[in-house]
């Protein structure tokens, strides 16, 4: 398939620049991926999508402030969204300036227009370069997530056409947040309250959580015509025995694994293919990904999936088509458009049960 079947036009203002004022106040499309039937609810109508029995699967990752402004030695500007802490002190990052740092160039952070007071700020040495990515050194006496939380901003995507704000550091968060390391949210989790994850409970639906760390190569366009020549960016993930325990009773008690957004999805999936490629039931899986699920993917564990709305020709509108079926995505797609739901990190949701290919 070419990158452009799955192109769709969005009128500006159906992007979301702003959550609802409650994480549960936003809209829930449910498509049915053998049926292709859509309807139209409201996100907290997701308790009668659940049955007892069912796991959902949720990703405890945590967003870090990550982007940092600051300047060069030579006084140039300099924008630096971290990737990947890799130490205590040392961190993979984007950066944007006039000019790229050379190694040994010392940069910045935390300059204020017209500062000249050098010594108040945070330096950073950078020390070899990954490809896009420059690798960043800190003091022995500031760690990367020290710095972070005392300078850094939050990483809102780049259609969230406006500077963070207060409010995006606990609104651009799930409420089960644990691990640090993303640099974007998990957005279908946004949705959940503690309430509603108490509701959930309580009908008899147990939760899982794994851990994926959203890299910035999620929001990166799809530069090829063809699908198959795109290659992924690599995020790290964390599944543990735990959830592999939780997994296989609900399967043996025929209840449905159900995913919270697409990390939970690639979380699961890849620890389905490198169990499979081993032989092997599905075991626990600690490491990077790239997984690249696209229209003929053969699902191993999930059977529903919780996601908002993704970009036009992106790797995720791709993985939605796979699980609920190209067409049917497309016509949903067009039918929220009409309807005039919200899109991507702040919009609305979706719930999709998976096509079932034999069957197709």
């Amino acid at each position: 398939m070419r990158v452009s079947d799955f192109s769709f036009d969005l009128p500006e203002e159906l992007i979301a620049r702003y959550p609802k004022a409650e994480r549960t106040g936003s809209r829930l499309m449910t498509l049915n991926g053998n049926s292709g039937d859509i309807t139209d609810g409201r996100f907290i109508d997701i308790v009668e999508q659940l049955n007892a029995g069912d796991l959902l699967v949720f990703n405890n990752t945590r967003v870090i402030p990550a982007r940092l402004f600051g300047q060069k030695s030579s006084g140039g500007k300099v924008e630096v969204l971290i990737e990947r802490i890799v130490d205590q002190h040392t961190a993979l990052a984007h950066i944007r300036a006039s000019k790229s740092p050379k190694v040994g160039n010392e940069i910045l952070l935390g300059a204020i227009e017209g500062a000249d007071h050098s010594d108040s700020l945070i330096k950073a040495t950078m020390m070899a370069r990954h490809g896009a990515l420059f690798e960043l050194k800190f003091s022995e006496e500031q760690s990367v997530l020290s710095v972070l939380e005392n300078i850094g901003h939050m990483p809102l995507p780049p259609y969230i056409d406006r500077p963070d704000e207060d409010s995006d550091k606990e609104r651009y968060q799930t409420v089960y947040n644990e691990k640090p390391g993303a640099v974007a949210a998990p957005t279908a989790g946004l949705h959940f309250d503690e309430a509603l994850l108490a509701q959930i409970k309580a009908k008899g639906v147990e939760l899982a959580f794994v851990t994926l760390h959203v890299g910035a190569g999620t929001f990166q366009p799809v530069k090829v015509d063809e699908i198959a020549d795109h290659v992924m960016h690599a995020e790290y993930v964390e599944v543990s025995d735990e959830v592999v325990q939780q997994i296989s009773a609900t399967k043996a008690r025929g209840g449905r694994v159900i995913g919270v957004g697409t990390t939970s999805m690639r979380s699961l999936e890849s620890a389905a293919k490198v169990s499979a490629e081993k032989g092997t039931e599905l075991q626990a899986f600690y490491g990077d990904t790239d997984i690249f699920i696209t229209p003929g993917y053969n699902f191993r564990v999930l059977d529903a999936l919780v996601t908002n709305f993704h970009l036009s020709e992106s790797t995720l509108l791709m993985l939605v088509s796979a699980f609920a079926g190209y067409e049917n995505i497309m016509k949903a797609y067009q039918h929220a458009i009409t309807e005039q739901y919200r899109f991507f990190s702040y919009g609305d949701a979706m719930f999709l049960t998976k096509q079932d290919l034999l069957n197709k």
